[in-house]
C-alpha cells in the first residue's frame, strides 16, 4: 500500500496552529501533518517531502518569506507547480485574494474568528483535499 501523502500546514500563529491541528485530527484523517512556521521553512519542508503533500495550507503573513512568495516559488518549480495550495488566512484584503489566485492558489479561505466555525472550515478543507479531490499522480 502506498504511503499517505502529508498535509503541510504553514502557520506562524501558535493558537491557529493548535486549532488547525485539532480540527485535522478530529476529522480522523490518517495523513501525517508537517508544520512549517515561516515561509523559508515551508519551502524546505515542501521540497524535501517525498511523496509530495496532498495539500498545502498556507498562511499569507509569514516571517522570513511571505505566503505569496512561497506560492510563487511553488508555481515556478516543475515538481510543485500543480501541488494543491489553499491560502488559509485572516486577511480580508481584496488585493491578497487577487494576488493569491493570480499566482495559482487553488483556494482562498478566510480563517473564521469563531472557534467552532474555524474548526469546521479546517475539517472540511482536510476532508476535501485528501479524500474527495483526486490526487496528483506521484510521478508528477
Amino acid at each position: 500500500m502506498a504511503s499517505l501523502r502529508p498535509i503541510v500546514l504553514v502557520e506562524d500563529n501558535p493558537d491557529d496552529e493548535m486549532l488547525t491541528m485539532r480540527a485535522l485530527q478530529r476529522s480522523k484523517l490518517k495523513n501525517p501533518i508537517l508544520i512549517a512556521r515561516d515561509g523559508a521553512e515551508a519551502l524546505n519542508t515542501i521540497f524535501a517531502a517525498n511523496p509530495l503533500p496532498s495539500v498545502v495550507l498556507l498562511d499569507l503573513k509569514l516571517p522570513k518569506v511571505n505566503g505569496l512568495e512561497v506560492l510563487r516559488h511553488l508555481r515556478a518549480d516543475a515538481r510543485t507547480r500543480l501541488l494543491p495550495v489553499v491560502m488559509l488566512t485572516s486577511s480580508t484584503e481584496e488585493q491578497d485574494i487577487l494576488d493569491s489566485y493570480d499566482l495559482g492558489a487553488n483556494s482562498y479561505v478566510r480563517k473564521p474568528v469563531e472557534f467552532s466555525q474555524f474548526t469546521e472550515a479546517v475539517t472540511q478543507l482536510g476532508l476535501y483535499w485528501v479524500l474527495v479531490s483526486e490526487q496528483l499522480p506521484e510521478e508528477v
